[in-house]
């Protein structure tokens, strides 16, 4: 049998509502799982066992009532650090930052908190979520479940590793340049990066996404009807479109489909990684899309103007700390971040020109297709110790060529996984598709899904 913390939340929804199972047996079996599991992972931040099983014990007296509070009650939750939770400091993954309380949450935190939803703990990053990797200098090393040598990826790190752990169904993470769905992607999760202001964020910036990760798309789907409702915090947010989430049933047939490859610039393709994209592209042919190799939109010049405006975005924010505060944060990012200081501001503009020019460029490729398959990420999970795959802060973007693209261009993407490498590490594809088509890219995840059948192995703790 399935156990109680391997299943999604949609079973367990239905579990809540045939009264075969109640929120107080599941949070107790989820704090079980995650004692054996978080000594080794280090997934999790603020992490509030008592108070989850004072919101489950509620959750079970209304179910029994039936009167569930909310579409997603009594359902445990992870949010990540940088998503504000109301009276708890959010470090932002780095020992610079102070402890200071939040006075509010952010509204992915607040929708979930009215969907009944119990938010049991936030999840970790690295420090100021500039790195694709669970190395932090606030939080301990982060691991991940598949393989305890291997970096779940970030900077939505915590996120990743506690849902392919089994820490719950249901985990929110941010994306500015793949932090949902290179975790997602090397955990082997669904990752969604969605459009710009579908989900409403606080604060909003350029390029800045909230996204489901979870272990199904029906469960990123579920999430999606909860995080995307209105925030007015957010001016850069959607106006309400109303979205059949739970209807994920379109076809495939007859669907352009673009098979890229080659991102362009950054690092190659691993063979294994390559193999696995070219077979869920297969898949949709056989399917009756029509599938065609394409040519990426990413360049040298793109990239290493990209860099540059982040660079300076981060410079400036770290630039008035004092010294001594400044030099608490991670030596990796640190270093990379003072490089800002070394730009001027037509540098600086001409680096984000380069990201109006990925808009160009994905406007003409998206006017002939529908979507575009691609891996999530060049190569599996790297070293655990690693800040990047590379390791190298003069060349931080070389993995993120295959992501990054999207959240400039404001598109929904998709990670989900693809396959496993021949040592049994996750390999994930990504789905993009046109500006508001979250509800497409998810109805292509599920296809593919549907095809490739569930995941079952996924990891167990170790034997203490």
């Amino acid at each position: 049998m399935t156990e109680i913390h391997d299943l999604s939340a949609v079973e367990l929804l239905a579990r809540y509502r045939a009264k075969s199972l109640s929120p107080s047996e599941v949070f107790a079996a989820i704090e079980t799982h995650i004692a054996r599991w978080e000594p080794h992972l280090k997934a999790l931040y603020a992490y509030d066992p008592e108070t989850a099983r004072a919101e489950a014990k509620a959750s079970t007296e209304r179910w029994a009532r039936g009167a569930a509070a909310g579409p997603l009650d009594g359902v445990p939750v992870t949010v990540k650090e940088n998503i504000a939770s109301k009276g708890v400091p959010m470090p932002l993954g780095t020992a610079a930052t102070p402890m200071t309380p939040m006075a509010q949450d952010a509204p992915p935190t607040a929708r979930l908190r009215e969907a009944g939803a119990i938010i049991f703990s936030k999840t970790t990053m690295p420090d100021l979520g500039m790195t694709s990797s669970g190395v932090s200098s606030f939080h301990p090393l982060t691991r991940n479940p598949w393989d305890l040598t291997k970096n779940p990826g970030g900077s939505s790190s915590g996120a990743g590793a506690a849902g392919a752990a089994g820490y719950g169904p249901l985990h929110v993470g941010t994306d500015i340049g793949g932090s949902v769905r290179l975790p997602a992607g090397w955990c082997g999760l669904v990752g969604l990066k969605p459009s710009l202001g579908r989900i409403p964020i606080d604060p909003p910036y350029v390029a800045r996404c909230a996204g489901p990760m979870t272990r199904t798309v029906d469960d990123t789907a579920l999430m999606m009807s909860v995080l995307s409702r209105p925030d007015h915090r957010d001016g850069m947010s959607l106006p309400v479109q109303e979205i059949d989430w739970a209807n994920l049933s379109g076809g495939v047939k007859g669907k352009r489909i673009g098979l890229l490859t080659d991102a362009g610039a950054g690092s190659p393709v691993e063979p294994e990684v390559k193999a696995a994209v070219e077979a869920v592209a297969k898949f949709f042919a056989r399917e009756g899309a029509v599938v065609e190799p394409i040519q990426g939109v990413m360049s040298p010049a793109i990239i290493q103007g990209l860099d540059a405006f982040f660079r300076a975005r981060s410079w400036a924010d770290i630039e008035p700390m004092p010294t001594e505060q400044r030099n608490k944060i991670h030596p990796y990012t640190r270093t990379w971040a003072e490089g800002g200081a070394k730009l001027s501001g037509v540098d600086v503009m001409r680096g984000f020109n380069q990201s109006m020019e990925l808009r160009r460029l994905a406007a003409l490729l998206f006017g002939r297709i529908d979507y575009v398959v691609s891996p999530t990420a060049p190569m599996p999970a790297f070293a655990a110790e690693r800040a990047s795959p590379g390791d190298d802060p003069e060349r931080p973007f070389e993995h993120i060529c295959f992501t990054v693209p999207w959240n400039f261009t404001e598109q929904p993407a998709v990670s989900i996984n693809a396959a496993f490498t021949r040592s049994g590490l996750p390999i994930g594809v990504q789905i993009v598709g046109r500006r508001h088509d979250d509800h497409g890219v998810l109805s292509m995840a599920r296809a593919w899904e549907t095809a490739r059948g569930p995941v079952t192995n996924w990891p167990q703790p170790p034997v203490s």
